[in-house]
């Protein structure tokens, strides 16, 4: 669901957001990126850019041309390597010498449901994978970057992405793409897997934030409310998944159709996925069956629990 709101940076305008944090706005405007990627640049030393972005020359020249005289970026940290996150770390990294921080490669934290997935030949969908991605400095849950004056802390938050992270800065979090204001998180099998999507949301939940920087969007000041939006939105899309199944079998396709009813053509294709991450995680609770082996083409009945 998308959410109008005044959000219309200048792409590639390092824009204060407060002491300590710049934003820049990459020119990569979409369906699936909204405005655009956000590229954030914290310090006022040494400087650590989380997201460089997509592919691009102009957006590489604005990261570079934000840094001041006195400033030197020492770290890049990615939180997902989603085409529209990592693959501009590549070139920052050679420019700037800086190493690359991220959970690890494209396949890094899948569940063993999506890894049976992707091992059957199902592609992914949505933002597309940068499947070159690989970090410089691998770093786990818990584990702290630290820099000039700032101290990042990881959170894996695996469920857009098996390689998500979000960055705790103090009271602030960097969700990236786990919570927007904007939109719901799309979440796409083999890469997306919705049970961990959930578990993510709960473990933000459990703490006393003061605001969201995503991936995409505005900032989001309310974070408690928009986890809790987020979890009601996915068990409303649950409820009326296993209503439908109720009545009849049916494909994610068919459901998708069903459901999504005011979506644009462009992301009906997106929201199919989504209901068939809710039908993967239905059917690991027993409360959803393929009709055979589990695919995203299977036909699916409503169990009993």
């Amino acid at each position: 669901m998308q959410v109008p709101d005044e959000f219309n940076p200048q792409a590639g305008l390092a824009e204060e957001l407060e002491p300590g944090l710049r934003r820049i706005l990459a020119p990569n405007p979409s369906p699936m990126t909204y405005r655009g990627t956000n590229t954030y640049v914290i310090g006022t030393g040494g400087l650590a850019v989380i997201d460089p972005g997509p592919e691009s020359e102009p957006h590489l020249a604005a990261i570079l041309a934000a840094v001041q005289p006195g400033q030197k970026i020492t770290h890049i940290i990615v939180t997902h390597s989603h085409l529209d996150h990592s693959p501009l770390a590549r070139a920052l990294a050679q420019a700037t010498g800086a190493p690359v921080y991220a959970f690890g490669g494209p396949a890094a934290g899948r569940s063993a449901v999506m890894r049976q997935l992707a091992a059957d030949g199902l592609a992914g969908g949505g933002e597309g994978i940068d499947t070159a991605f690989s970090p410089d400095i691998t770093v786990g849950d818990g584990a702290f970057i630290r820099g000039d004056g700032w101290e990042l802390e990881v959170i894996h938050t695996p469920g857009h992405l098996g390689n998500h992270i979000a960055l705790a800065w103090n009271d602030a979090c960097f969700t990236a793409d786990h919570v927007m204001g904007w939109a719901s998180s799309l979440v796409s099998p083999p890469d997306g897997d919705l049970t961990d999507f959930m578990a993510s949301c709960r473990r933000l939940r459990q703490r006393n934030w003061r605001i969201f920087h995503p991936g995409h969007g505005a900032p989001i000041f309310d974070p408690a409310g928009r986890l809790d939006w987020l979890t009601a939105h996915r068990e409303s899309r649950e409820a009326a998944i296993l209503d439908a199944l109720l009545t009849a079998p049916a494909s994610a396709a068919a459901l998708a159709r069903h459901i999504y009813t005011e979506t644009p053509p462009a992301l009906l294709k997106a929201a199919e996925r989504n209901v068939f991450a809710h039908l993967v995680d239905l059917t690991g609770r027993k409360l959803a069956a393929p009709q055979g082996v589990l695919s995203a083409t299977a036909v699916f009945e409503q169990r009993g629990g």
